[in-house]
């Protein structure tokens, strides 16, 4: 690790600037997935898995028109679903995960989603990443840090982690973040990677996390 990043100290400092120069730059941002409740945000999550936002969203106002709440997705013929949700990529896996989850949503949990992280990694398609965003932006509970690409890459390139496992990202930036501040943290740094910290040509030239950034200037 380069100077100034070795230590646990160091690193929270660190990151604490980060955070409020994040904070600065993307004061708005939010999730940018379209929903209406909880349900919505799970499916719409699951569907966000290697695919973009605004593919989803070009989706999910159809699907939602058809299958409005988790009774009427566990209930959705599943060869309709996978036309739906095809556009999304991976689709098969990804409406059987989604009738599958609101099944047990609606067996379990009388058709809401449980605002509890154990409950949410057992059903089918949930692991920490989803749940922490369906925790976070419906229900208003930081449970932990929303792991997916853009945050392993930039968390890594600012040398917050060493790891590639993204419960591993996960954990340290968990030790290095204020609580409250895990969801700040995460989507703000999604608006990073998407405009400036970009995975082959990041924009070190004109990024203002630079000089906080020990990869700055570095990556190829």
């Amino acid at each position: 690790m380069a100077k100034g990043s070795k230590t646990l100290k160091a690193r929270r400092e660190r990151a604490s600037k980060l955070l409020f120069r994040l904070k600065q730059l993307y004061p708005d941002a939010t999730c940018s997935l379209t929903y209406e409740t909880p349900v919505q945000l799970l499916v719409a999550t699951i569907l966000s898995a290697q695919c973009t936002d605004e593919r989803v969203n070009a989706v999910t106002p159809e699907l939602f028109r058809r299958y409005p709440d988790a009774p009427a997705l566990a209930g959705a013929d599943l060869a309709e679903l996978e036309r739906l949700v095809r556009p999304t990529g991976f689709y098969r896996n990804k409406a059987k995960n989604i009738r599958g989850a609101c099944r047990a949503i609606v067996e379990r949990f009388g058709g809401e989603v449980p605002p509890d992280m154990a409950l949410l990694v057992e059903l089918p398609g949930v692991a920490r990443k989803t749940a922490n965003v369906v925790l976070a932006h419906a229900f208003g509970i930081n449970a932990g840090v929303t792991v997916d690409t853009h945050v392993k890459r930039l968390s890594r390139r600012l040398e917050l982690t060493t790891h590639d496992n993204p419960v591993k990202v996960e954990r340290d930036l968990m030790e290095l973040l204020p609580q409250g501040d895990w969801e700040n943290w995460s989507i703000r740094l999604i608006y990073h990677g998407r405009a400036v910290c970009k995975a082959r040509s990041p924009q070190c030239d004109v990024c203002s996390l630079a000089d906080l950034c020990p990869s700055a200037g570095s990556v190829r």
